[in-house]
């Protein structure tokens, strides 16, 4: 008689779950989450967000807004402003160099690293960008006379110029300003290349913003 052999083979179910090491992988979950690496990467996500969309700090350079704005303040730009609303004359507006010149070539990491700096106020653009006072909107005609500004035919009235910065005022024919274009002027008068000399009319799609608020140093912490 021939022997039979039983050669069914019984299911194997999931091995059961050890939980040492369930434990070991959720520890080092939290770890990775909580680490150093992970929050900065968080970090530069959210900062370029906010770069790209919302606010930029921007560095004063140069005297051209004394007394309003000091050389060294930083100031936040809101680049969301003129996407929900229209420019207004008074407004105090940063702007891209409309002459711009050669980009240096910094390579992807560097140039990523420097534009990122310019964000968060701690870099210079590759071409500087200016930041002026709205005196004239599209269509509008400006003129100065013995040193008053008229804005189709009516004075202009600036409370924020010391009486210095106005009998720097000058004299500038009646022009109409184009459609698509702005007249801007630094609040020191006598020391500002703007509108009137060298930099001649601002496209509006030159506008990068308008600022809102002097962040540095504490002892300007305003509104602009």
């Amino acid at each position: 008689m021939s022997e039979i052999t039983d050669t069914r083979t019984e299911k194997v179910g999931p091995a059961p779950s050890d939980p040492t090491a369930e434990a070991e992988e959720t520890s080092r979950r939290r770890r990775f989450f909580g680490s150093t690496p992970f929050l900065v990467l968080i970090a530069l996500g959210v900062a370029i967000v906010i770069k790209t969309f919302l606010i930029q700090a921007f560095f004063i350079p140069s005297e051209s807004m004394v007394p309003t704005l000091e050389i060294g303040d930083r100031v936040f730009v809101n680049k969301f402003a003129y996407d929900i609303g229209d420019l207004g004359r008074g407004d105090v507006i940063v702007f891209e160099n409309p002459n711009p010149g050669e980009v240096p070539d910094r390579g992807p990491v560097s140039g990523f690293l420097h534009w990122l700096g310019e964000g968060i106020g701690f870099a210079q653009p590759e071409n500087e960008d200016f930041i002026k006072r709205v005196i004239a909107l599209p269509g509008e005609t400006i003129e100065i006379r013995d040193n008053v500004v008229y804005i189709d035919g009516e004075v202009l009235d600036e409370p924020y110029l010391t009486r210095e910065a106005i009998s720097h005022n000058g004299d500038y024919p009646p022009t109409t300003i184009p459609e698509d274009s702005l007249f801007v002027m630094g609040d020191n008068r006598g020391n500002s290349a703007d509108s009137r000399y060298g930099l001649g009319f601002v496209p509006l799609d030159r506008v990068v913003g308008k600022a809102f608020v002097v962040i540095w140093p504490p002892s300007s912490l305003g509104g602009v």
